[in-house]
């Protein structure tokens, strides 16, 4: 090998190494970017950064809506499909809080917002992927017995009991399962001031309780000649959750005039308010 080849080979060889590490690193960005962010839902509002303009899906264990504020809802598209939420923002906004509900009796889970705008240096970022804690096995010498009788004595959760509430109102009759333990309250059905603004009538029609905890039924109409969207922040009391039937009312004398609230206490409606 004269000189100049031996030159020549020590050029293609100091490319390649200059190449190779440049490959390396693309997949390893590549992977990270396919492998999703895993957080364990325990009850702590969860942060999802978003880059406007780019998508981001958040995973959940099963089927979920999403109640946007009023205030995100030029900035911000959302989308739950089959247990994923769809999210892409439009417009940079602080982090803002968003309550995302099961809908197979699960938690309602906490999210917090934020949008940044892109750029030349900004990253795609990955999926996140929430998951729920395991629950604790009881002891192997427990019998059947015990096991079942522990079942029952389990308080329902909000979205079973919203559920409840919402059949009762809305099923046929031959439809509305019965549900053990659930017990029909009394209502004072007169209007009460329960949507700041004074531009909804709310006015309690049902209530029931089931252990500990109560659900009431509220019918709301829109007074105004506006269409207004429906924001749980809005409400007053203290409420463990709270559900529309539907989000938003046409203006007052529409058909879509009027819906229904679910909200769930751990005390009667009247104190709760």
């Amino acid at each position: 090998m004269n000189s100049r080849d031996f030159c020549a080979s020590l050029s293609l060889i100091a490319l390649l190494g200059l190449c190779f590490p440049l490959l390396s690193f693309a997949q390893v960005d590549d992977e990270a970017l396919s492998t999703p962010e895993r957080v364990v839902w325990n009850k702590a509002p969860i942060a999802i950064p978003l880059v406007v303009g780019e998508e981001r899906l958040v995973h959940f264990p099963d089927s979920v809506s999403i109640g946007l504020p009023q205030s995100l809802t030029p900035l911000l598209r959302s989308q739950s499909i089959n247990g994923t939420l769809y999210l892409l923002a439009r417009q940079p906004f602080e982090a803002t809080r968003v309550m995302v509900r099961s809908e197979i009796d699960g938690p309602i889970y906490v999210l917090d917002i934020s949008a940044a705008p892109g750029g030349a240096e900004s990253r795609s970022l990955p999926d996140v992927q929430v998951l729920l804690q395991s629950p604790q096995k009881p002891p192997q010498d427990a019998g059947a017995d015990q096991s079942t009788s522990d079942n029952r004595s389990q308080p329902l959760g909000y979205a079973a009991l919203t559920r409840f509430a919402a059949q009762q109102l809305y099923a046929p009759t031959r439809l509305i399962p019965n549900q053990p333990g659930v017990v029909a309250m009394p209502v004072n059905a007169e209007p009460v001031d329960l949507v700041y603004g004074g531009k909804i009538e709310a006015v309690p029609v049902a209530a029931w309780k089931a252990g500990l905890r109560y659900v009431t039924a509220v019918k709301l109409t829109n007074r105004t000649q506006s269409s207004v969207v429906l924001d749980p922040r809005e409400l007053r009391g203290s409420w463990l959750a709270a559900t529309f039937q539907h989000n938003r009312l046409l203006p007052a004398g529409s058909e879509a005039d009027t819906t229904a609230a679910y909200l769930v206490s751990d005390r009667p409606f009247e104190v709760a308010l």
